[in-house]
């Protein structure tokens, strides 16, 4: 046990991936008075957050001896081989009945694999999609978890501190609390393209709208009213015409992931392959799709095209 916390009767576990989201949830733990053993493959983090009241270790073997005996370690690594290679270490480390939490978004057909390597050693392996962002600290994370039942209700004390009232949900079996973080990140990609499309529309209209006053009206009463359309207020506030950023627009797996299991499951999902589709759009310098289009329309209808030099 930890004896610079002999005092509080708590629950006590192991976090590895300090980036920015996980280190503000290592944070809101400390917060909840958990006891938190941190691990980062660089060790500026760890040292931030031993200052912040974490115990720091050298290794994810350092990490686990510092556990007390039924060990819990969250993972809050980027999906793939990240996880992969811990997941590897753990298991060669930990004991029959520990308790393994994927807090990443990791594809969920992965993450029912790696629960039955897990469960061929006697532990457990909870896939937890966590939603939040860098709000999180702050306003709490939404975490929708799956895996074995007890060992999620195990874990409760965390769950409830990390996320705020009502704001966490057991999913079911193994790999169902990331296939709901993955179709909540399919609808979120939705969202964002209906309230992008929205704007260019006002912001192209003929009429001197102010779209910061429009978007934080939006926020009273208004059907449409979310937390995305306060980021866009915020994003408004400090540059209204958005000239401060290109047009790229990257992702980071979720989307695609959706739209291939609603392939899988005969679901038609319009609005998120689209959404996914203008993503891919955004990173192109330029469109020979386009120009395949305006060639097109010229030879059969001898609509008129711009040619470089005319631009």
């Amino acid at each position: 046990m930890l004896s610079k916390f002999s005092n509080y009767q708590g629950m006590e576990i192991g976090f590895i991936g300090l980036g920015k989201m996980g280190s503000n949830m290592v944070q809101r733990l400390l917060k909840g008075k958990h006891k938190i053993v941190v691990w980062n493959r660089s060790s500026g983090p760890v040292q931030e957050l031993e200052q912040k009241g974490a115990v720091g270790s050298q290794s994810i073997n350092d990490l686990v001896m510092k556990l007390p005996e039924r060990k819990v370690v969250w993972l809050m690594v980027p999906s793939g081989k990240a996880v992969d290679d811990n997941l590897e270490t753990l298991l060669g480390l930990l004991r029959k009945g520990d308790i393994i939490v994927d807090g990443g978004n990791s594809y969920w057909k992965d993450t029912q694999r790696r629960a039955q390597a897990a469960a061929a050693k006697g532990i457990h392996y909870i896939d937890c999609g966590t939603s939040g962002g860098i709000w999180g600290l702050a306003n709490g994370y939404c975490l929708m978890y799956g895996g074995d039942k007890s060992a999620a209700d195990y874990l409760e004390p965390v769950f409830r501190t990390l996320a705020p009232e009502n704001g966490f949900v057991y999913c079911g079996e193994s790999g169902s609390g990331h296939f709901v973080k993955m179709v909540h990140n399919g609808i979120e990609y939705g969202m964002m393209q209906a309230f992008a499309e929205g704007f260019e529309i006002m912001e192209k209209s003929p009429f001197q709208i102010d779209l910061t006053k429009v978007a934080d009206a939006w926020q009273y009463g208004s059907v449409v009213r979310s937390w995305l359309l306060e980021l866009a207020v915020n994003a408004f506030k400090d540059d209204p015409k958005l000239d401060k950023l290109e047009d790229f627009v990257q992702d980071s797996g979720e989307g695609r992931w959706t739209i291939q299991t609603a392939m899988e499951l005969d679901v038609p999902a319009h609005v998120i392959t689209a959404s996914l589709f203008n993503r891919f759009r955004s990173r192109q310098d330029e469109s020979f799709a386009m120009k395949v289009l305006a060639a097109l329309r010229n030879q059969f209808g001898g609509h008129a095209v711009k040619t470089k030099t005319e631009q």
